[in-house]
């Protein structure tokens, strides 16, 4: 049985259920980590509302931000989403004003990646509201925890 109850009113998710027996999935380190991400998600989305920001739409404006003239192909691979899917989350960014495609010199076919000077404008404040959210949901972690989860998080996603 999945995890319904709210924890709390404002995430509307409690990880653990009082009364339910959670099995073998507590000793499940991917669903824990899920856990975790969807109470990370649930308080994510309502300190990005004033902008529209989803997790996927952050990363890619950081992505775009550092990287100017990325092609569509490249921001694909980075995110790990198929080019459609970057395709669609591009084109949302741009009906937003925050991403504008570039021609490339040489390639008819492809098109560079940059943010508009809303898209950086708007990105600070972004950052700096998920650098806040950041800090709520790692709170109870020590400094040394927090870097200490980033190293295994970092040893699980990497083959």
């Amino acid at each position: 049985m999945t995890p319904s109850a709210p924890a709390s009113p404002e995430s509307g998710f409690n990880p653990h259920v009082p009364g339910i027996d959670y099995g073998v999935l507590d000793s499940l380190v991917g669903y824990g980590v899920r856990r975790a991400q969807i109470a990370i998600y649930n308080d994510f989305l309502p300190a990005l509302e004033a902008w529209n920001i989803t997790p996927p739409r952050f990363s890619a404006l950081v992505i775009i931000s550092r990287n100017q003239g990325m092609k569509l192909t490249e921001l694909a691979e980075v995110l790990g989403i198929a080019r459609s899917g970057v395709v669609a989350l591009i084109d949302t960014l741009s009906e937003m004003g925050y991403v504008e495609r570039l021609a490339v010199p040489g390639d008819r076919r492809a098109y560079g990646l940059a943010l508009t000077p809303l898209g950086k404008k708007d990105l600070r404040q972004i950052e700096q509201a998920v650098l806040k959210q950041d800090q709520r949901a790692a709170h109870r972690l020590t400094q040394e925890e927090r870097q200490q989860l980033l190293t295994l998080l970092d040893k699980l996603s990497c083959p």
